[in-house]
């Protein structure tokens, strides 16, 4: 039986949910294996790269002193810190990936779709030196060779990292949750859950 507008008085019946505002959990798996592939396979080819072209050769400019090829490898964290804990960041970057992979099967937004396969390639970009480069497994140095003036160098699954970063911000700001949905304020100030992308 239905009501009398033909709403349905189960609320878990999915049969009649709209979604042509949504796109389809085809979609956004799409993208997010794609924002994960295509970044980590450019960052896996630069490094190796970097490798093979920049050992023991001289810096070389890629846009005048604005970008510039320089080699180094990081046994640390960002900006280098923490040198002395390169397993401990190994066994975190393996965790962060197990949550992420958890998280994504929520996903129902494009842009957190991109997000989250962004953030993959970034970590697993770092985590793949860390388990196969010298000086071991989980003590591997992480090839940087990207360099800005007065920045320390990186690489392409720094960039992933740092633009999934900006997408989640954006979204948390937007306050839109994993399936899409944003929480809005009603005229009594209360949050009510509404569409989004």
């Amino acid at each position: 039986m239905q009501a009398a507008r033909g709403t349905s008085l189960s609320p878990d019946d999915s049969s009649l949910t709209d979604t042509r505002s949504h796109p389809s959990g085809l979609a956004v798996r799409s993208l997010l294996v794609l924002c994960f592939a295509l970044p980590y396979a450019v960052d896996q080819l630069t490094k190796w790269l970097a490798v093979d072209r920049l050992t023991g050769e001289p810096d070389r400019s890629l846009v005048g002193d604005l970008l510039v090829l320089h080699l180094t490898r990081n046994a640390g964290a960002a900006f280098s810190t923490g040198t002395g804990y390169t397993e401990l960041f190994s066994v975190l970057a393996i965790i962060a990936v197990c949550v992420v992979l958890w998280l994504s099967r929520r996903v129902r937004s494009l842009l957190w779709a991109a997000a989250f396969g962004l953030l993959l390639a970034g970590i697993l970009g770092n985590l793949t030196d860390r388990v196969f480069r010298d000086p071991g497994v989980l003590r591997g140095h992480v090839v940087d060779f990207l360099m800005l003036p007065n920045w320390p160098v990186f690489n392409v699954a720094d960039v992933c990292i740092n633009v999934a970063a900006a997408l989640i911000l954006i979204q948390a700001f937007r306050a839109v949750r994993l399936d899409g949905t944003r929480a809005e304020k009603d005229e009594d100030g209360a949050h009510a859950a509404g569409d989004a992308e």
